[in-house]
């Protein structure tokens, strides 16, 4: 089954999402470098871009940048003197993300705050800076929970909270896994569920990244 969700992905992106040197440039850069082929497929980094635009974002927060190749994605949906800021744990990742955002030539629209997002996120809250309007969350799955209720603290009401990699392959589903990603996955699936201050859904999908899946969270829309 995986050569043929992967053979659909490529025709869907090929049909749908254009060429583009410094997306292309930036996994290159990113696979030279070493770092782990984590990022979003193609349609899926459209996808966040295509929702960024629909709900006007001015201000973004990307939890987990890894070579910024969704970073880009994000960073173009922005409006003219819009802003995003990308928490990265690890500095050499973060050494290509910046080469790759500069390539970009999205530099000057980009924040790279390098750290572990559990003390930069603190960091980010005492500074009273403007609410979030996207928060888009792909870092380590067992701290998803935590990643969560700061994005939330970050936001205002309207804004959106997505989440990456929210199936595991279906062990998120398995109530005896022993796996900290799944276990950290369920946690945030329940926090959503408890928080009476979104209203939030998750959808699995298959592709050329295998079956998983990903969360919305909308902020003051609780139903």
């Amino acid at each position: 089954m995986q050569d043929e969700w992967t053979a659909v992905d490529r025709y869907l992106t090929d049909l749908l999402v254009p060429a583009d040197a410094a997306l292309d440039e930036a996994l290159e850069a990113s696979a030279a470098a070493g770092l782990p082929p984590h990022h979003v497929s193609p349609n899926q980094g459209k996808l966040l871009g295509l929702l960024a635009g629909a709900v006007g974002a001015r201000r973004i927060l990307e939890i987990g940048t890894l070579g910024g190749y969704s970073t880009i994605w994000l960073a173009r949906a922005l409006p003219a003197g819009g802003r995003l800021v990308t928490l990265e744990a690890n500095s050499d990742h973060a050494d290509v993300a910046l080469a790759n955002l500069e390539r970009a030539g999205l530099a000057n629209v980009v924040e790279l705050r390098v750290g572990p997002a559990l003390e930069t996120l603190p960091t980010l809250g005492a500074e009273g800076c403007d609410p979030f309007d996207l928060s888009f969350i792909d870092a380590d799955k067992a701290s998803s929970a935590e990643y969560f209720d700061w994005a939330l603290r970050l936001s205002r009401p309207g804004s959106l909270i997505l989440i990456d990699n929210v199936v595991r392959r279906g062990a998120v589903a398995d109530p005896t896994t022993d796996d900290p990603s799944a276990l950290g996955i369920r946690r945030l699936n329940q926090r959503m569920a408890d928080e009476p201050r979104v209203s939030a859904t998750a959808i699995q999908t298959v592709g050329s990244k295998g079956h998983d899946g990903f969360a919305l969270a909308l902020v003051g829309g609780r139903s």
